[in-house]
């Protein structure tokens, strides 16, 4: 394993202090390609790194916006954050978390030693002074470096796992190198996992019951690029106080329904529409978490945060605070998992897609809960069953 230091380097030709301001990042000692002409440069949030040959999504951008944020969060309520990145690519992530975030320490690691020198280079923006190092960088196995920083008794407050594919391995390691109290931000790219086939919340919560941790969700953000699943986790000792958040869900092709079931339901599994106990229409995904998908208030201090800092103010940064909000009010308590899409609504109705606006306003008369789904533009979340949201589009289409 290769490891290399703040204090390895020399100074960069355009250093970046760590109490930079996130929102004010609009004077360059000198540009990026007078530092470094051969590369190819982008900027994120005011920030100008090199990518190199490394993988790269520009996409991925508000991941990271969501993830400095948190970071930043647990700084002011902690009075520190010391950050893994265990997949940390070109170091875009690592270095938004020392400068925005103004994270106290942050290990970036990639197992790709070719992307070296572009990571040190990107962080070497960022220089403590002469007794602070401020950042490490290393070139392993992300599980390697995570176990080795648990049998050192080296554990971190934040853990970022920017993965391909499933999350699962990664799992175990992670908990093991992570503080109590400390906030683990867990990537999935694969798509069985949202269909429970290969169980994503629910798997990080069987793993850490195993080792006697309890994890609840702040946040769980869907990109459509990937797609990308990203959601952060808050670790503690214990166990959960109620297992009704992690079950099954059924589906019904023949009316739309979507149910939940706990484990000690499974035998008693059916649908309203059809009187025999187990139908053949239902399909069933699980186990997996069924419960709330964000915390309400954290993501109050999120969007709080962010409007602080000019994130959501001009508008090419509306996404950011669009996206908090719709968060917000899918973390209603009286909505269930899941989401309905209008199209699927119409198809059934055999009517045309009713605007989704009037839809929502039309179940709000009727006493129902219901927002938009951040996943899908043209969906709802809603207690209101299939067949309720049916009959409510037909009337909306007589007038």
């Amino acid at each position: 394993m290769i490891i290399l230091s703040a204090k390895t380097l020399s100074s960069s030709p355009f250093l970046l202090r760590s109490s930079l301001n996130p929102q004010n990042h609009n004077s360059k000692p000198v540009s990026a390609s007078q530092a470094f002409p051969e590369s190819e440069y982008r900027t994120e949030r005011g920030l100008t790194f090199d990518t190199g040959d490394s993988f790269f999504r520009p996409e991925s951008a508000t991941g990271r916006d969501l993830g400095v944020l948190a970071a930043s969060l647990y700084k002011k309520s902690k009075g520190g954050v010391r950050i893994l990145d265990a997949m940390c690519g070109c170091g875009i992530r690592s270095l938004r978390y020392l400068v925005e975030a103004e994270a106290d320490f942050v290990l970036a690691n990639d197992a790709n030693e070719d992307y070296g020198r572009t990571i040190l280079e990107n962080l070497s923006q960022v220089l403590g002074d002469s007794e602070e190092r401020r950042w490490v960088v290393t070139h392993s196995d992300a599980n390697r470096v995570m176990t080795e920083c648990y049998l050192r008794r080296d554990f971190y407050d934040l853990i970022d796992v920017d993965s391909f594919g499933s999350e699962s391995s990664f799992l175990r390691s992670a908990y093991n190198a992570l503080k109590l109290d400390g906030l683990f931000y867990i990537t999935s790219t694969d798509g069985y996992s949202s269909g429970g086939h290969r169980p994503y919340q629910g798997g990080a919560l069987r793993e850490a019951s195993v080792l006697g941790y309890r994890v609840t969700p702040l946040f769980s953000y869907y990109s459509y690029h990937g797609p990308v699943f990203r959601v952060m986790l808050r670790m503690n000792r214990g166990k959960l106080p109620e297992n009704r958040n992690y079950g099954f869900i059924s589906y019904c092709t023949e009316c739309g329904n979507s149910q939940a079931f706990l484990w000690n339901e499974l035998g008693w599994i059916g649908c309203p529409c059809n009187d025999a106990k187990v139908s053949r229409s239902l399909i069933v995904s699980g186990p997996l978490w069924i419960g709330p998908l964000h915390d309400a208030a954290y993501l109050t201090e999120m969007l709080n945060l962010a409007e602080q800092w000019g994130w959501t103010s001009n508008e090419s940064e509306t996404h950011l605070g669009k996206l908090l909000k719709q968060m917000i009010e899918e973390s209603d308590p009286k909505l269930p998992f899941g989401y309905i899409k209008l199209d699927e609504v119409a198809s059934r109705a055999k009517i045309n897609s009713p605007p989704l606006r009037t839809m929502m306003s039309a179940l709000h008369k009727e006493g129902y809960a219901v927002s938009r789904s951040h996943i899908a533009s043209n969906a709802i979340k809603t207690n209101c069953r299939m067949t309720q949201c049916i009959r409510i589009a037909k009337e909306l289409q007589r007038f």
